[in-house]
């Protein structure tokens, strides 16, 4: 069974990571958070759950507005091939998260298995904060950066920082 909101808050609690959490009304795209940016300060971000022509999984984390080029970024993150999203099963089953909830606090879920290679665009991580839903999309919850690859490598993940938008290769990241 997926951890749930209150597992993954105990998690971070047991780890020594401070968060908070602002409830909102569900979103579901990244259009659909516009008024969230106003009320929560930090970078705001969106998630791309990939598989690869092997199967190898991986989770793209990115700034809300950043550009992504699907058609190159396999050779960015040493993927096989070119890549194309996981469907929402394999979404639930690797992550335990349906679409429009995917977030970088969904590998608590990914623990035993390790089958998700997480990717932390170099521009987000420019950001002192950032926010991401806490399993669900009716909630934003603001962690800094530093806790957030402490969190990544708690769960058992080792994430890449790379930069994988264009605006992070045109800051040279």
């Amino acid at each position: 069974m997926p951890a749930s909101r209150n597992d993954l808050m105990d998690f971070f609690a047991a780890h020594g990571i401070e968060v908070t959490t602002l409830d909102h009304q569900p979103v579901f795209t990244v259009a659909e958070s516009g008024d969230l940016h106003e009320r929560i300060a930090g970078g705001h971000t969106k998630n791309l759950f990939l598989k690869d022509k092997k199967g190898r999984l991986f989770l793209v984390v990115a700034l809300h507005d950043a550009t992504i080029d699907l058609k190159k970024i396999h050779q960015i993150i040493g993927a096989q091939g070119r890549v194309s999203f996981g469907n929402a099963d394999l979404l639930m089953e690797t992550l335990g998260v349906t679409p429009g909830s995917v977030t970088p606090f969904s590998l608590i879920n990914d623990r035993e298995g390790q089958n998700v290679t997480p990717i932390f665009d170099a521009a987000m991580m420019q950001h002192k904060v950032l926010n991401y839903h806490p399993l669900l999309n009716d909630a934003t919850t603001s962690i800094a950066r530093e806790d957030l690859l402490k969190f990544a490598e708690a769960c058992g993940h080792s994430p890449q920082v790379l930069a994988v938008s264009a605006e992070a290769q045109e800051l040279g990241l």
